[in-house]
């Protein structure tokens, strides 16, 4: 049982609250000091500084390889920061914060990564075939190759970082002190989906976006309570975040990038948003539940954690 790795370590209350703390200073203090240098260096005065960190430095003319590997590093150091927290405030190995099994399966994180860009590629091809007006062709050798170096080494930090927060740290943490399942699922949905209402994806196309990223968030965490671990949805969360850099960027979304692709056509948000949760996302747990043979829907999902702590 997923949830239950917590009650093998020091769980109580405000050891999480003081780690959620150590773990935003990480992510959101050190780790943003190098963009906020990049950013210094490129607006040349404090004033010019301050208004683009109003926009989270999106507004800066920087070039947008630099400006990917300088956003990424927030999220390593909160990555670094988590983890010093596992391990010296709850006394918890990483492998338990990862998955129930002996040891980290590196097959599912691939499974999920290669259904996930394929999946990505088919539709894609559908719609360029469908509707090829809409795309213009942006690649460039040189960028789109420092680009494809950023996304396969460092993009996949930045997915776990959120995945170890929402899936690991907080899905146990909720779970252990409510003893129960449910709960911490809907939570860490709600809070990933929050997050992400950051996104310049949601200002520009209404707060619909809230529906895919609360979907996604519920997904993910769906994965990781039916398969025992996060596995799953480390794979499937750097594979969908990769495509996104990769293949097919617009000059509005949070992924601003030297993609193959540049998508011209106007913004817009309807019923596109919400088909992936409501068709795909289904079909995805479909596949995983007939291959690693989910049973116990039930008692996974929404089942209790038992009551009783053992120390180590």
């Amino acid at each position: 049982m997923y949830i239950a790795q917590a009650l093998k370590i020091k769980h109580e209350w405000w050891r999480y609250l003081i780690g959620l703390v150590i773990i935003f200073i990480f992510w959101q203090f050190i780790g943003i000091i190098p963009l906020f240098i990049g950013a210094f260096i490129n607006t040349g005065d404090l004033q010019t500084l301050m208004v683009a960190a109003e926009s989270n430095f999106t507004s800066l003319d920087m070039n947008s390889n630099l400006f990917l590997t300088l956003v990424i590093i927030s999220f390593i150091s909160g990555l670094l920061g988590l983890f010093i927290v596992a391990k010296f405030l709850h006394k918890q190995k990483i492998r338990e914060l990862t998955t129930t099994r002996k040891k980290i399966d590196w097959k599912r994180i691939w499974f999920t990564f290669f259904l996930v860009s394929s999946i990505n590629i088919v539709f894609f091809v559908i719609s360029y075939y469908v509707e090829p007006e809409i795309y213009k062709l942006n690649f460039e050798m040189i960028p789109f190759l420092i680009l494809a170096l950023i996304s396969l080494l460092l993009l996949p930090l930045q997915t776990s970082f959120e995945e170890y927060l929402f899936r690991g740290y907080l899905m146990q943490g909720i779970g252990v002190l409510a003893k129960n399942k449910w709960l911490p699922l809907i939570i860490t949905s709600v809070t990933f989906g929050l997050l992400h209402g950051l996104n310049p994806e949601v200002e520009k196309l209404g707060y619909i976006m809230m529906v895919f990223y609360i979907g996604t968030g519920l997904l993910l965490g769906i994965m990781t309570l039916m398969d025992d671990g996060m596995e799953l949805a480390l794979g499937f969360h750097a594979a969908n975040n990769i495509m996104a850099a990769m293949l097919v960027t617009t000059d509005w979304s949070a992924f601003q990038t030297n993609a193959i692709f540049l998508d011209i056509s106007e913004p817009s948000a309807g019923i596109d948003i919400v088909l992936p949760v409501i068709i795909l996302y289904p079909v995805y747990l479909f596949i995983l539940a007939k291959k690693y043979k989910w049973t116990g829907w039930k008692d996974k999902l929404f089942g209790n954690i038992p009551s009783d702590t053992i120390s180590e």
